[in-house]
């Protein structure tokens, strides 16, 4: 165990939820080691020649070989992949073999643009699935329930890309034409200027979504509503619905956080195909663009970006599940 590990155990104390979170930690940093190493030998493997694609077919073989030279492409595979580690810790994360802008500052603006419409499509989101779970869960094999359990059905077996497509052809068509069928932002103006823009790629990610958080909101309140605590409080005379949102859901909201981690973990892999089919100016279709120019750096930036993100969500999911759930802050406790 290194050194930091070591410190950050003895910083934890005796604290049940200090001492999760620092092995939580421990593990998140070892599984980015391993896939860090995944994502560069991957990305090497990719077929072409860096230098060829970016020279062009007619380049000489002494220009190929003074690029290669000029990129560190003729140093041992394993020599590459620790400059690359040690440029993620100073931030010196290379240049993109398109546009020859360091990839910090090329993918910066696009980063902005990802948690622009992620941040709205988990705004409306999260409260929609809320009440949708919350509402089928109240009332079993009605009718609510009923139209829940077919939407997850339909919507759960579609790829992202083809969600995109319906959302367009349905809105975006020459028979209802209520929005724009790609979401080309304009640099030069704020993004919330452009909101009409960001409709159809929220709709297309909220659709996707919906599904696996509705689902965990629904079955475990249903869980709740059988529970021993809310048979008292119905034998007490308390409304149904404060039964469902006093009782119930504050102490089944913790599990349902938890897997509305893994769908935030889903968002950030949704993106890719959603904002290739906008061509929305987002990290997604940058790494679209950059696997398909072979641009290297780009490439790992943004995958051990999304990598790292994943893995600090699902942290922060178990720890508020945790926090929020009193069997299992004492199960971890004991």
């Amino acid at each position: 165990m290194t050194t930091s590990a070591i410190a950050l155990r003895r910083a934890a104390g005796e604290h049940p939820i200090a001492r999760y979170v620092v092995k939580r930690l421990i593990v998140g940093v070892v599984m980015l080691a391993f896939v860090s190493v995944a994502i560069f030998f991957f990305t090497q493997a990719l077929p072409g020649d860096v230098a060829r694609q970016v020279l062009g077919q007619s380049a000489t073989p002494d220009q190929i070989a003074s690029l290669r030279e000029q990129l560190g492409l003729d140093r041992p595979v394993v020599v590459q992949y620790f400059d690359w580690v040690g440029g993620l810790f100073t931030g010196e994360l290379g240049r993109s073999l398109t546009s020859g802008l360091p990839v910090a500052e090329a993918i910066a603006p696009r980063v902005a643009n990802s948690a622009v419409l992620v941040g709205v499509t988990v705004a409306i989101l999260f409260p929609l699935a809320l009440a949708m779970g919350a509402t089928a869960a109240a009332r079993p094999r009605g009718i609510i329930d009923g139209i829940v359990t077919v939407l997850i059905l339909l919507v759960i077996a579609l790829p992202e890309f083809i969600i995109a497509i319906l959302v367009i052809v349905i809105l975006a068509t020459n028979v209802v034409k209520l929005f724009p069928p790609t979401s080309i932002i304009d640099s030069s103006q704020p993004l919330f200027a452009q909101t009409d823009l960001l409709v159809l790629p929220v709709l297309a990610l909220v659709i996707g979504g919906l599904p696996y958080f509705t689902e965990s909101i629904r079955t475990t309140l249903r869980e709740e509503l059988m529970s021993e605590y809310v048979t008292w409080a119905r034998l007490t005379g308390i409304r149904e619905r404060r039964v469902l949102w006093r009782y119930a859901l504050p102490n089944g909201i913790g599990p349902a956080l938890q897997v509305a981690g893994t769908t935030l973990v889903y968002l950030t892999g949704g993106i890719v195909a959603v904002e290739s089919v906008f061509a929305f100016p987002g990290i997604g279709a940058a790494l679209t663009a950059a696997v398909a120019n072979r641009d290297l750096p780009t490439v790992q930036t943004i995958t051990m970006l999304m990598a790292a993100v994943a893995l600090i969500i699902y942290l922060v999911a178990d720890v508020c599940g945790i926090l929020l759930t009193p069997k299992l802050r004492s199960a971890l406790a004991s």
